[in-house]
């Protein structure tokens, strides 16, 4: 059974994670992702532990089910080569900010003609139409911006970053739901167009679904911050022997609960009595249950809860998941031979199709492994070619 995306052409002119995750999932639902690179390569190759130059761990878990080719766009051919593969995909995403494109003649408008049926993504900072739409930005600069590192102040002494890159990663999905969104809208008759996906009002609108809260209504009837989220109290709770997160979330899951720790009567305290009662109280909830919690063991507290149907859950480190009884069981971990990198491990396309199921066909490539491929496929000759890699525009791959 081939992919949901078989037959989809991307031109992925993105770099480091966000855009390069993007493109990875639309590969693994079977699309044909090209990814254009400098001589260089993209900056993720050299993220983290490597057996080889430029085959680095944070590469290698980006950018599986592509082929790579180099182009040199400081050289008018090398930018010519790379309106050529344009002209012939049906996706076009990048990474750099508005004017970079412009200076490049690579905006929208140099495409909209040659190719109407072109989907073209930008994927950068901030929206094209605002005062900060050519200032550069990460994940670290966009959690900043967004109220996420303000947010830990409740755990910390300061702002602190989540530590995983949860702007990058967040925005891939907005890359990827908006790409498909456009093909569908293309299929339906509608032809191409350009999508923008800002990290920064992304995030915005990631961090306000519940914390816009009180300023939901106009004028404020409350103060923003979901409070349930907002206490020093939430938080895995220390057992005699581990730490567990507990939930009890529902009415029917705290009567349980009180009935497990012989405590019924509090069912009928009103701190516990509803939720709005329970978050308007979160921080006298939560230290309860931390006290409650501190008098068992991990295996009976989970032995308890889970035939109480009490949600429930053992704090895991990421060695942890490696092993995890669900993941294994869902074939989630894949170990697989890489032509020069040797055993490596993948994680399975999180999504399952019941027709039309994603897979890994390819191991991630070296620098330009395909650049030879995808300029024949481009209509460049032979001799074209060869030009191209005595200009150094290009490299021979293979």
């Amino acid at each position: 059974m081939s992919g949901a995306l078989e037959g989809l052409r991307v031109v992925d002119l993105t770099t480091v994670i966000m855009g390069p995750w993007a493109a990875q999932m639309m590969g693994d639902m079977g699309a044909d992702v090209i990814k254009v690179e400098t001589h260089q390569g993209d900056i993720s190759r050299g993220m983290g532990p490597a057996r080889n130059k430029s085959m680095a761990a944070c590469y290698l878990t980006t950018n599986r089910n592509k082929r790579s080719v180099v182009l040199d766009l400081t050289q008018p051919d090398g930018l010519r080569a790379l309106r050529k593969l344009i002209d012939s995909a049906d996706v076009f995403m990048h990474n750099f900010r508005p004017k970079v494109m412009k200076k490049f003649n690579l905006s929208y408008d140099a495409f909209k003609d040659t190719n109407p049926e072109l989907i073209y993504c930008g994927a950068y900072g901030f929206r094209s139409d605002g005062p900060m739409a050519d200032k550069p930005a990460y994940d670290d600069i966009i959690q900043t911006a967004a109220g996420v590192c303000e947010m830990q102040t409740i755990v910390s002494d300061q702002p602190r970053f989540v530590p995983t890159l949860m702007a990058d990663k967040t925005s891939a999905y907005a890359v990827f739901s908006a790409i498909l969104a456009a093909v569908v809208h293309r299929e339906r008759g509608g032809g191409g167009q350009a999508v923008e996906v800002p990290m920064f009002e992304t995030m915005v609108d990631f961090v306000m679904v519940e914390h816009l809260y009180g300023a939901t209504f106009d004028p404020p009837i409350a103060q923003m911050g979901y409070e349930r989220l907002l206490n020093t109290e939430r938080r895995p709770y220390a057992t005699l022997d581990g730490y567990l997160t507990v939930l009890p979330y529902t009415d029917k899951n705290w009567a349980d609960f009180f009935r497990i720790i012989g405590r019924e009567e509090l069912s009928e305290d009103g701190i516990f009595g509803s939720h709005s009662e329970r978050v308007r109280n979160s921080e006298t909830v939560y230290g309860f249950l931390a006290e409650i919690v501190a008098t068992r063991t991990t295996a009976d507290w989970v032995r308890a809860l889970d035939d109480a149907n009490i949600p429930v859950m053992i704090v895991q480190s990421k060695e942890d998941l490696l092993e995890h009884e669900q993941l294994r069981a869902t074939d989630f971990w894949h170990s697989v031979e890489h032509p020069s990198e040797g055993r490596l491990k993948f994680t399975d396309p999180p999504l399952r199709f019941s027709k039309s199921p994603s897979s890994i066909r390819t191991m991630p490539p070296t620098l330009g492994q395909h650049s030879q491929e995808i300029l024949s496929e481009a209509g460049f000759s032979a001799d074209e070619i060869d030009e191209l890699i005595a200009a150094k525009i290009t490299v021979r791959g293979g």
